[in-house]
């Protein structure tokens, strides 16, 4: 154990970790502290994991709490020699780097130690390392434009499900964490080129289908009211927020995995609004609901 009262010195699957300001409060309006923080992940990482494994992961620190300012960090910080990163290419940069060496997600020791960082949350590719460009997965991220909510993501939900399983895949639905709602697939044998077509032919159809629910373009005109299906995060060098991970809200709300009953029956956003601690009883009732999507 560290003598410094501010920071302890733990052992997770034989990885030594120091950890510091467990009593700072980073959900200011809930009382949520780091330590609940990295409690959570610890509590969680049974399910997570087998989510990020592999992939380069993008960190979001809240250094000073969720009201304060914060950072993505794609490049990896300062780490232990056992923390596993890959350098891939970054093209088009914005601080122009030609590599960025980013986490790779996969081991309890790297998330306790991200969470530490108060890497609140973490996002990925729908790809893993060494498969640059190469998705396992596809992903429909349905944003509401006000006065839509998350009800209208649901039912939008619910008319892609027919869309994929008549293409033999077998969606899983989640919720951002925030107002949106998210579906993943699990793909063979495309590229994230590939993918991107196939989930906007997709969006346009049912844009064609329901113009006064759905939209597929980024035009903000166009999308008070309804529900923007952003085909645009198949693209490699985009990221979604994985499962299970913790959203920078005023409460402590998870990107949750759902039972499409649950999608189908919701009637309030309150009805899929989960925090850290719902997801944890989440599981231990009903194990990973996500994990067609691994």
């Amino acid at each position: 154990m560290s003598n410094d009262p501010g920071r302890i010195t733990v052992e997770v699957e034989g990885r030594r970790l120091v950890l510091s300001n467990l009593d700072k409060v980073l959900y200011p309006a809930a009382g949520f502290t780091k330590a609940q923080v990295i409690n959570y992940y610890q509590r969680i990482a049974p399910v997570l994991l087998p989510h990020i494994a592999g992939r380069p992961v993008t960190i979001k620190r809240y250094p000073d709490g969720v009201d304060a300012k914060f950072f993505f960090q794609k490049n990896a910080p300062a780490h232990p020699d056992w923390v596993p990163t890959a350098r891939l290419p970054s093209p088009g940069s914005t601080k122009s780097r030609d590599t960025i060496e980013y986490i790779l997600g996969g081991d309890l020791p790297t998330l306790i130690w991200a969470a530490n960082l108060a890497a609140l949350e973490l996002h990925t590719p729908m790809w893993r390392y060494p498969d640059v460009g190469r998705p396992d997965l596809l992903v429909f991220d349905l944003d509401p434009g006000a006065p839509a909510t998350v009800v209208q993501c649901c039912k939008v939900a619910t008319l892609l499900r027919p869309l994929l399983t008549d293409m033999g895949l077998e969606p899983a639905a989640k919720t951002s964490g925030g107002k949106g709602l998210q579906l993943y697939a699990a793909v063979a044998k495309l590229t994230s080129d590939d993918a991107s077509a196939l989930a906007k032919e997709l969006a346009e159809r049912l844009e064609t289908d329901e113009p006064e629910l759905v939209v597929s373009r980024m035009t903000r005109a166009l999308r008070p009211g309804k529900v923007l299906i952003d085909w645009s995060q198949n693209n490699a060098a985009k990221t979604t927020v994985a499962p299970y991970s913790l959203r920078a809200r005023e409460q402590p709300t998870v990107s949750t995995p759902v039972r499409w009953d649950e999608v189908e029956s919701c009637k309030r956003p309150e009805d899929l609004r989960f925090t850290a601690d719902d997801v944890v009883r989440r599981v231990e009732a009903n194990g990973d609901l996500f994990s067609a999507a691994t």
